[in-house]
Order: structure tokens, then sequence, then C-alpha cells
């Protein structure tokens, strides 16, 4: 197993110098920088980072890098996060009633592959309790509609919140979030909390149906798109896209067969950009250190 590292994401103004600053603070303090990606983006005058340096022999103990690090944005005025690799977070899976991205989910969480827990899962149907809880996971079947929406997301917020969830990934959940349940488990700043997957290649055909109206269109790629959800419907900021070609002799059956294994990996991938914190949010749009 590789040493435990920690990752500082930080977004600032921009500056000269700031690289040299911030190996420098990990240098001061004994670190080895294992990665080191930076981003500057003139228009918007910001400055991007991503250091993860090896905790072994570092010379602050865990507890106080994050303080530590704080003193640093604030001298910078910038924003920040620290991690730490061998940290699981807890993450909620929303589901409906197609399960391809609940199974894949919950096997890479399995293997080892996405580094996280999943110990929830909330469905506004009840079909995919047992795969579920095959995967140990407790279930939680939260009926939603415009008559009871308030309600039902009150109660998915509650359970959230009783579980310790840090991510919630919306897996083929046929739902819109509203706007007050974004902005009380996911307030907008560089570091969002929802992750959705969409079966086209945004921005196109978004909305429902979109391998229909491709295949309507006669497109010759389709795709998936996993993104951040805002209060955008489809428009959050876009994380990972897969795309697979399809011909004149596909249906839209074989569109959306295609279309499923864009999905399982598009998602499964930004999942784990997410939790190796290699993604950062600023004008609407990513930075995907991969």
């Amino acid at each position: 197993m590789r040493s435990p590292t920690a990752i500082l994401q930080l977004i600032c103004p921009d500056r000269p110098a700031l690289v040299s600053e911030l190996s420098g603070w990990v240098a001061a303090n004994g670190g080895n920088i294992v990665h080191a990606d930076h981003h500057s983006d003139p228009g918007a005058g910001l400055f991007l980072s991503r250091i993860e340096w090896q905790l072994e022999g570092f010379g602050l103990p865990r507890e106080a890098i994050c303080p530590t690090a704080h003193a640093l944005a604030q001298r910078l005025g910038g924003v920040y996060k620290v991690n730490f690799s061998d940290y699981r977070p807890a993450a909620a899976i929303f589901v409906s009633k197609q399960d391809h991205g609940l199974l894949d989910l919950l096997w890479r969480t399995r293997t080892g592959e996405l580094p996280m827990q999943v110990p929830l899962v909330i469905g506004n149907h009840p079909d995919l309790q047992p795969i579920a809880e095959e995967f140990g996971a407790r279930f939680e079947h939260v009926p939603i509609s415009k008559a009871n929406r308030a309600e039902a997301e009150a109660r998915q917020l509650e359970l959230l919140a009783d579980h310790g969830i840090e991510l919630v990934i919306l897996a083929k959940y046929m739902q819109v979030l509203s706007p007050d349940f974004l902005k009380r488990f996911d307030p907008p700043d560089a570091f969002h909390q929802v992750i959705n997957i969409h079966h086209s290649f945004l921005p196109a055909f978004q909305g429902a149906q979109p391998y229909h109206r491709a295949w309507e269109r006669g497109v010759k790629l389709i795709g998936a798109t996993a993104h951040f959800v805002t209060e955008e419907l489809d428009g959050g900021p876009i994380i990972e896209q897969v795309t697979v070609h399809v011909s004149h002799r596909d249906e839209v059956d074989d569109l959306i067969r295609k279309g499923r294994d864009c999905e399982r990996l598009a998602l499964a991938r930004a999942v784990h950009l997410y939790l190796r914190r290699q993604v950062m949010v600023y004008r609407g749009r990513t930075a995907v250190f991969d």
C-alpha cells in the first residue's frame, strides 16, 4: 500500500511566484511532494493548484495541517480544501429503477477502486433495495412527487445528516433536486458535493429521452456526461465525458444499450476524480488535474 498523503486544493488570485510559495510552504515543513498540478487563467485572473505530499516525515501533525493551510489561503486571498488519501468519505447514491449505475459504483467500491464508503442508498422507487442490501448499504425508499417534494427532500436531508454523508451521487435518479435541497446540502463554492450522470454528450440533447432524439437526428456519436449538479438543469460544471460511435443500423434500443456503458464509465471516472481531489470548479467550469 502507498503511504498516505495530504492533498491541498487552492484557488486564489494569480500573481508571480505562487508555485514557489506553495511548494516552499510544503518543503519548509519537511514535506516530499509527489504530485503538483497548477493552472493559471489569465482571463479570470485566477490561479488553481493541487499539491500532494507524503505525510511520512512531514513536520506538522494531521490536525495542524488544515489550520496552517487556512492561514496560507487567507494570506493569498483564496479558498482551499485539505484532504488525506487514506480517508474514505461517506457517499449516498440516489436511484430510481435503472440498476446499472448503482451496481457499477457498489462493485467498484467493494473492490477498492473507489475510495469511499456507501452506507446509504435512497430510491424514489423500491426496486433496487435488494442490490443495495447485497452490498451492505441501507436502502431508504423515499417516494417523491410534485405534491410532497418538500417533505421528501426534508427526509432525504435528514438521512444524509444521520449517516454523515459528504457526497451524493445521482445514478440515474430520474428526479430534479430543488434549489433548496442544493443550498442546504451543497452550498455554492469551488468544491461541490453532488454528482449526476446524464445520458448524452452535453450540451447536446439536454433533458428527457436524449437517445431517442439522437436517433431521430441520425447522429454518429453518442455519449454520457458526469457533471456537478447546480440549479440549472443538466448545466452544472462537467467532470467527465465518454463517447461511442453508432451507425445507421442502430435502433433506439441499441443506442440505449451502448449508452449505458458510457454512463457507467463516465460516472465511475468522475467519482474517482472527485475522491482523488483532482477536480476544482471556477467560472462555472472545471479544472481536472488528471
